[in-house]
């Protein structure tokens, strides 16, 4: 996946580990029965952070949503570590709270903290019971392994069907100080959020109070997990956390200031970069497509507009196809629940090996199918839609739809 480049802001290795004071871990604990592969991981920091997280907004809610809101509220916004599961989702199960409080007091009584300073989350099946076993079994292990370049085996913990781990981490400066911000995600399938998406955990060494970094992520997650749309589904246990131990010294944000701006801009690049890598990872997916819907009237309806065609399975099956069939993508925009003129709206289909412009003022016009199909052949594809109503631009992600997922969704709880 190709990573855009931000003036100030340096990619850098790391993950969750990348700002000060940040360790991490991940092992096979026996959920999954491959045991080249993590199914518990763990993320700490030493010291207590300030912190702020989004839900998924399905009426069906994982365990450790719940209890997650819950340690947050009683907390007044403070958490120092993140312990998650894979392969059960503790989803729909009548003991799933107690066993998400049980799972978060034996990390807080490893790490020697206190409960409530603890995000529990899981994905996996739904309505599968939890054994708590392997929990107590490996936690005291998962702790001890903990350290600065673990980040990898956390990342690979939280994996179901995704094909890659997913990480990036910014460095950038604050009041002269070095700050860094980094983030770990999953997510390959389920994913059509209404905030949030899949699981993703965010760290940084800003010093930044939580009633910042709540606004900062609910701002953000409008324009990058919530324009992400694999297949529609929403899934049970999407969340989204952000943790801030402020150990990079910077004066504490806790105003609009442009600090706050800055430190905005670099959750826009991590969170951009990993919706990106979940569209890129879509469950059977050959090719990413991205969105952009530029001169619309206001940002909402070029959000509305750019998602409408993101999530549109005709569109998503011809692009697998590598098939210009741009009506498809004017019958998206056609039915997007927004005002505006379809007669002047024009398409352009774009990637690494060109672009081709199809529609003119809501109208088709001539271009090559040779060049089209070229254009369609490379791996990330960018729908570039121009309403020419106004100055507003917002963008989608998303990937193909292919026959491999179905493949996966058939048999997905073997």
């Amino acid at each position: 996946m190709t990573k855009k480049i931000y003036e100030g802001y340096n990619y850098i290795e790391g993950g969750v580990c990348a700002a000060q004071g940040f360790l991490a871990n991940g092992l096979n604990c026996g959920l999954n029965p491959d045991k080249e592969k993590n199914d518990l991981g763990m993320i700490y920091s030493k010291a207590v952070c300030n912190a702020a997280a989004v839900y998924t907004q399905n009426k069906v809610k994982g365990a450790p949503i719940t209890v997650t809101k819950e340690h947050l509220m009683k907390s007044g916004g403070k958490a120092q570590a993140v312990v998650v599961n894979s392969k059960n989702a503790n989803t729909c199960n009548a003991d799933g709270i107690e066993k998400a409080e049980t799972i978060s007091r034996l990390a807080a009584d490893c790490l020697g903290i206190d409960t409530s300073l603890v995000i529990n989350a899981s994905t996996g099946v739904i309505g599968q019971v939890l054994p708590i076993e392997p929990f107590e079994a490996f936690m005291q292990e998962l702790t001890d392994g903990l350290s600065e370049t673990g980040n990898g085996k956390a990342a690979n913990a939280i994996m179901t069907t995704d094909t890659i781990q997913k990480e990036v981490a910014v460095e950038f400066l604050l009041g002269g100080r070095t700050c860094h911000l980094g983030g770990m995600a999953k997510g390959s399938g389920m994913i059509h959020p209404n905030m949030a998406t899949t699981l993703n955990f965010v760290t940084t060494d800003v010093a930044i109070s939580t009633a910042m970094i709540q606004k900062a992520l609910s701002d953000i997650v409008k324009v990058t997990y919530n324009c992400l749309s694999i297949d529609g589904d929403t899934s049970t246990n999407d969340m989204v956390s952000v943790m801030a131990n402020g150990l990079a010294g910077n004066d504490e944000i806790c105003t609009e200031n442009a600090d706050y701006e800055n430190f905005k801009q670099a959750l826009y690049i991590v969170m951009e970069n990993m919706t990106m890598m979940l569209a890129s990872d879509g469950e059977g997916a050959s090719k990413m497509l991205e969105c952009t819907v530029a001169s619309a009237p206001d940002k909402e309806t070029a959000v509305i507009v750019a998602k409408s065609v993101i999530r549109s399975p005709l569109f998503k099956c011809a692009m697998f196809g590598e098939d210009a069939n741009w009506g498809r993508i004017l019958c998206a925009i056609g039915y997007a629940e927004a005002e505006f003129d379809i007669g002047k709206v024009d398409v352009d289909l774009k990637s690494e090996k060109g672009i081709v412009a199809v529609c003119r003022n809501g109208a088709g016009i001539d271009f090559s199918e040779e060049q089209a199909a070229a254009v369609l052949s490379a791996d990330e594809i960018y729908i570039q839609i121009e309403l020419n109503q106004g100055a507003s631009e917002a963008k989608a992600w998303g990937c193909d739809l292919t026959y491999d997922y179905v493949k996966i969704n058939g048999d997905y709880r073997s």
